[in-house]
């Protein structure tokens, strides 16, 4: 029996200095860093031929589909919550909270043990030291570095010998414990991922102006539900002057429960919807291909005259009130130009980049005309006799890209990273400083050791000591003279 209880000790002792091990936490480190590389190049989740085309760029056009397939089989396309990275995750949890658990005792020990005086032959043998002499009495040199010590904060300790004082202190030994501050961040932003994939989802939605869907989607063939309706009012993007790059675009959507609306907001680039714990982000646009569903809106106005909103459909008449002028729309172009060689107009992109109208106008006792009126550019809506008309827009041939996300663990990684901050800053500034000052002399001449360690930046806590042992000098003087 006592064989068998020994045997699993140590088989436990194997496991646990497994686990307890730095090489394996760096290990793990380089295989989840190596791994994150590749599913930062790689796009996750993404349609086959988009990762083939760029898989190309490295492997050739010949290659490309092989290693496709090989990369699809081992995960890195939807790396993130392959079981595989979950379980380096999983595995690198574990050796931080047993490596925490082995050495945290120790630290903690190290904390809790007072600090003691030490001999002279000690104090000169830490890695800070500095010597001093005085002609004063023996009690002014220990009043006065004992007041300038906790001037800089230490809670001083004094012992007394014969013809000697030795003063000790020590400050933020509790910094000692950022270290597993960190560990800990670490795990919670692990758990926070975890939750997030477990629980949580990442998907898509096209969702065209006046449509309304209850429903995202993580591919084309698979739906997520949302639990409510959510509802595209308009989309609109507003383009740099004079030039067809996008300065912004926005959406308002509407969210629908029960029949009844409880949100509305319009979102952009960086200012998404939230609701729910579902998050609706502004991605991207585009235009339906079907396209002589919309209406057209337009603004007309007489001369001097105040203007009309009208809402029409492909064909469907309007008159510029009291003129006895009426228009029809005949055509529409979502990027009208004039070609340089033929001067002929010609759409020259397929989305929204410069649409124009074509409206026929008729006119008691006059022929038909038929002009081009340009949304970016007003003052193409100008008619013979100072009529306006404006177009607005053509609602509901656009659509607004969505991006879609719930991730239930988000709040945990937030709070993770601030006690990761806390940390890190304790880490690389804040350290356990320990000072022993030995004071030998008689009434006359008086002989000063001050010793120091630092847990860390030894250099800035040298610099500490001298300013403490300067600042105690000049006081000493004042009092002498």
């Amino acid at each position: 029996m006592k064989d068998n209880e020994k045997e699993n000790k140590d088989i436990f002792e194997k496991v646990w200095g497994f686990f307890a091990s730095v090489k394996l936490a760096i290990f793990l480190l380089i295989i989840l860093a190596l791994s994150s590389i590749i599913g930062t190049i790689v796009e996750q989740n993404a349609e086959p031929a988009r990762n083939i085309a760029l898989l190309a760029k490295f492997f050739g056009d010949s290659a490309a589909p092989s290693v496709y397939n090989i990369f699809a089989k081992l995960g890195f396309m939807s790396m993130y919550d392959s079981w595989w990275f979950v379980s380096f995750l999983a595995l690198f949890s574990i050796n931080l909270i047993v490596c925490s658990i082995d050495r945290l005792p120790k630290t903690w020990h190290l904390i809790q043990t007072p600090l003691r005086p030490l001999a002279d032959t000690a104090i000169r043998s830490l890695p800070i030291k500095k010597e001093a002499s005085f002609n004063t009495g023996l009690n002014i040199v220990k009043d006065e570095f004992s007041n300038t010590l906790r001037t800089s904060k230490f809670h001083v300790h004094e012992a007394s010998g014969e013809g000697s004082f030795q003063l000790y202190s020590q400050k933020n030994r509790y910094s000692r414990l950022a270290v597993y501050v960190v560990h800990l961040s670490i795990i919670l932003i692990f758990m926070g991922a975890m939750i997030g994939m477990r629980f949580g989802f990442k998907g898509y939605l096209n969702l065209p102006e006046g449509i309304a869907s209850d429903v995202a989607y993580e591919s084309p063939t698979k739906e997520i539900p949302l639990g409510f309706t959510i509802k595209c009012n308009w989309y609109d993007t507003q383009y740099y002057e004079g030039m067809d790059a996008p300065k912004e675009f926005q959406s308002e959507l509407v969210i629908i429960e029960n029949g009844k609306e409880v949100l509305k907001k319009v979102i952009e680039v960086n200012d998404p919807l939230t609701y729910r714990g579902i998050t609706f982000y502004q991605a991207n646009y585009g235009m339906l291909q079907e396209r002589t569903h919309g209406d057209f809106i337009l603004e007309v106005a007489p001369a001097g005259g105040q203007g009309n909103t009208f809402r029409l459909k492909f064909g469907e008449p309007f008159e510029i009130p009291g003129t006895g002028i009426t228009g029809r729309v005949v055509d529409f172009s979502p990027a009208l130009t004039r070609d340089r060689e033929t001067g002929r107009l010609i759409t020259y992109a397929d989305s929204m980049v410069n649409p124009a109208v074509a409206i026929e106008f008729s006119e008691p006792g006059k022929p038909t005309y038929t002009g081009w009126i340009l949304r970016r550019y007003p003052e193409t809506g100008i008619l013979p006799g100072g009529h306006r008309i404006r177009l607005m827009d053509y609602w509901g041939i656009e659509y607004t890209g969505l991006q879609v996300a719930k991730d239930p663990g988000v709040w945990l990684i937030y709070l993770a990273s601030i006690i990761m901050a806390i940390g890190l800053y304790i880490c690389f500034f804040i350290s356990n400083k320990k000072i022993w000052i030995n004071i030998k002399g008689d009434k006359k001449t008086v002989h000063v050791t001050i010793g120091g360690s630092s847990s860390r930046n030894r250099l800035a806590f040298e610099n500490e000591i001298d300013k403490i042992l300067s600042h105690a000098s000049k006081a000493i003087e004042g009092r002498s003279t």
